[in-house]
Parts: C-alpha cells; sequence; structure tokens
C-alpha cells in the first residue's frame, strides 16, 4: 500500500479486526511499545487514514429502520449547488457523484415508506434536480470492509 509502512499496514490490520481497541490493546498485540502506537495513531489520523466514526452508528434505533438509493440526474451546471442543497436534508446520509447516466447516488434513511416519499420530494424540489429514481435497499449483504485490502 502506498503511504504506509509494515508497521501501519500492522496497526491498520489490528484496528480492522478490532476497531474499539484501546492503544495499550495494540501496543500489547503488535509487541509494540505504547508511545509508538500513540504516534503512530496520530500520525495516521492527520493524514487522513481514517473515516468518520459515524459510520459505525445504526440509525435503526435513532427510529430510521429503513435506507434506500436515490439515484439523482441534474442539469450539470448546477451540480455543485444541488449537492450543497440535498447536504442539508438530516436524513441523506451519504452521496457519491457518479459517472455514466446518473450523475448522483444519494443514500437516505427514512422512518417509513411516507418518510422515504416526503424526502424524494425534498430532493425533488431543488433547483438544478431533473429527475430521481429510488431503490429500497432490502439489506446490506457485505458490510463495509477494508480488512480484504490489508491482507492483500
Amino acid at each position: 500500500m502506498n503511504g504506509y509502512d509494515a508497521v501501519d499496514r500492522a496497526l491498520l490490520v489490528a484496528l480492522a479486526a478490532d476497531p474499539r481497541a484501546t492503544v495499550v490493546a495494540l501496543a500489547d498485540r503488535l509487541a509494540m511499545s505504547r508511545n509508538t502506537v500513540q504516534a503512530r495513531m496520530s500520525r495516521l489520523e492527520a493524514s487522513g487514514a481514517f473515516l468518520s466514526f459515524e459510520r459505525s452508528i445504526d440509525p435503526v434505533p435513532l427510529g430510521f429502520p429503513l435506507e434506500a438509493f436515490v439515484s439523482v440526474h441534474v442539469r450539470q451546471k448546477e451540480l455543485s449547488a444541488v449537492v450543497d442543497e440535498i447536504a442539508e436534508i438530516p436524513e441523506v446520509i451519504q452521496a457519491h457523484g457518479l459517472s455514466g447516466s446518473v450523475d448522483l447516488l444519494v443514500r437516505v434513511v427514512c422512518r417509513d415508506a411516507h418518510d422515504l416519499f416526503r424526502i424524494d420530494g425534498e430532493i425533488l424540489a431543488i433547483e438544478g434536480v431533473e429527475r430521481t429514481e429510488t431503490s429500497l435497499a432490502m439489506g446490506e449483504l457485505i458490510p463495509f470492509r477494508l480488512g480484504p485490502l490489508l491482507d492483500r
């Protein structure tokens, strides 16, 4: 992996296996000093190696049991403004710009079908959005993971 040495990779593999491991536990597992692990963790964090820890929070207990993906088609010159407005919708938990026929793939959580209809309507009401296609997520079959890449 570019930018990470063997110690960094070992630390990342250990964190992928146990994301809640303390610095002391990681130091023990990797046979390193606590100070070395702490310094490496700080450097990795400062370099942007870690994604948002919000990713680990389950929206279901918060009252949002349904998840959907909204494919958004926009007028290209208005893409930036559309993204800014979509980001203001609290139920939007992630969005990706895409190449191809769809411009944005927006991941949303909702309370029920009526809530999803409302959210889709909010997206459609944004100036520059031409149309949407919404797909209800039936279940996560492969959760977010990097372990196999780290093991490679």
